[in-house]
């Protein structure tokens, strides 16, 4: 058995680097190309604003988005890489391909394709709005590796962030400046197109013979420890993510407000839930590592609105117990009915809650037609509905094309899911065999415990993993 994971690792010595370098070459040379400095980047413009507008280099943008951007980071390479380290023989894949793609996600299409869907030629490198959405657009593509965790090669993954990427900014631009949805906080943008897109590339890659690598699919104490580490950072930093690119002022305190309610309340309804569906009523670790993040899910799209504090709990409330229900009930139907194999349950956390979201800015749309925001052009309404407050739509028509925006990002996720998975079904990828999924000595040199000959003989009492 080591020899023919050797065998198939030497795969990849040539594979991996070429592909590698030449995404590299590819980026460096756009961003000679394309790429320039702002005004609040580039030495001469900078002090020219300085001198022209008399500021001081306090008014640099900064200043003000640096802290939201490092809490963004540290979720995109501390939370989601930790969160996938439950598999007890995946933890170095877990964390690692994780740093690969998010890294090439992140300086590949936010500096770049992002740039191109806004103005096209004439790129400028802006920080407020580009590296925070680099860390988005990685986001989606996290969200979308969770769904293959274990049962892709690093250059497929490499692939899949490629064309994900591309599509991103081509929804993206599609939603927010064509139809003029509001999504600060990636309900639609990232949450369920990055879930819908990996679980489509899941289903395609469906592997008939993936139980021959069951034993490994599972978790074990210390791996659950770890995994819980990224749970807690992503829950401590969510309120930063929703609140990162919102207008300054009250709009970002009512992001980071509604965003922790609704955590908090999530977290309870999880607790709750998983004691009152598991026989004796014992807590289920799966449950509690994501579906108590499902409230900063649920609220991204209407956090910055008047949402009130009341409203966000039982946003809250509603989105750790459908998750919390979908991990228990609902992804072994997914499996056995519809052939998609959702290693990490990214459905329940990401997918399925686009629903309850679209329900809560409907909740915030309600309240703006009541009168909660102040109008006028420097009123409160035109930070968070400017076309309602110039008076180019209607609540109703804005709640409407809100919905038209999400059957959009459905519909580019599962067919541009469906065509990257066909792509990836090249064996020349070098995906690992049904019978070697979950395991790191395939990619990696690893210490000799981890070896089979040291791993005990599975307890065929222990209940299985269900995510």
């Amino acid at each position: 058995l080591l020899g023919s994971m050797s065998s198939h690792a030497t795969r990849l010595r040539l594979k991996l680097p070429a592909i590698c370098c030449l995404l590299q070459l590819v980026t460096i040379i756009l961003f000679a190309v394309f790429i320039r400095y702002d005004q609040e980047t580039s030495a001469r413009l900078w002090h020219e604003e300085l001198t022209r507008h008399n500021k001081s280099n306090r008014d640099n943008e900064f200043y003000f988005r640096y802290p939201s951007f490092q809490d963004v980071h540290t979720m995109i390479f501390i939370g989601f890489g930790f969160l996938m380290t439950f598999l007890k023989r995946y933890g170095f894949g877990s964390v690692a391909f994780n740093f690969l793609i998010a890294a090439f996600a992140f300086h590949f299409q936010s500096h770049l394709l992002n740039r191109f869907g806004h103005s096209f030629f004439g790129c400028l490198l802006s920080w407020a709005s580009f590296m925070i959405n680099a860390d988005f657009c990685s986001g989606a593509v996290l969200i979308s590796f969770g769904a293959v965790l274990g049962k892709t090669s690093p250059v497929q993954l490499l692939l899949m962030a490629l064309f994900e990427v591309t599509l991103f900014g081509i929804n993206e631009y599609i939603l927010l400046s064509l139809i003029g949805a509001k999504d600060a906080g990636g309900s639609m943008t990232i949450h369920t197109f990055g879930a819908y897109f990996g679980l489509m590339v899941s289903r395609v890659l469906y592997r008939p013979q993936l139980d021959k690598s069951k034993q490994r699919e599972g978790s074990v104490y210390h791996s659950d420890l770890f995994a819980m580490i990224g749970t807690i950072y992503l829950w401590l930093f969510w309120p930063s993510f929703n609140s990162a690119i919102t207008a300054h002022g009250d709009d970002q305190l009512r992001t980071v407000m509604n965003t922790y309610f609704s955590l908090a309340a999530s977290t309870l309804a999880t607790f709750a839930i998983s004691a009152l569906v598991n026989e004796e009523g014992k807590l289920d670790m799966v449950h509690i590592q994501n579906a108590a993040l499902a409230g900063g899910v649920v609220v991204g799209t209407s956090a910055e609105m008047m949402l009130t504090p009341f409203g966000a709990m039982i946003a809250g409330c509603l989105a750790g117990l459908v998750s919390t229900l979908g991990f228990r009930f609902l992804t072994p139907i997914l499996d056995s009915r519809l052939k998609i194999q959702d290693t990490c349950g990214v459905h329940n956390l990401h997918g399925m809650l686009s629903l309850p979201h679209t329900e809560c800015l409907i909740l915030a749309l309600l309240w703006a037609v009541t009168g909660s925001y102040k109008t006028g052009p420097q009123g409160m309404m035109a930070d968070v509905f400017p076309l309602i407050a110039d008076g180019s739509r209607t609540a109703t028509y804005q709640g409407a094309c809100q919905f038209f925006a999400l059957l959009i990002t459905l519909g580019v996720a599962v067919v541009g899911g469906s065509l990257v998975g066909a792509g990836l079904k090249i064996r020349a990828l070098g995906a690992p065999p049904d019978t070697q999924c979950f395991e790191d000595q395939l990619y990696w040199e690893v210490p000799e415990n981890h070896h089979d000959g040291y791993l005990p003989a599975a307890n065929p009492e222990d209940p299985e993993r269900s995510a």
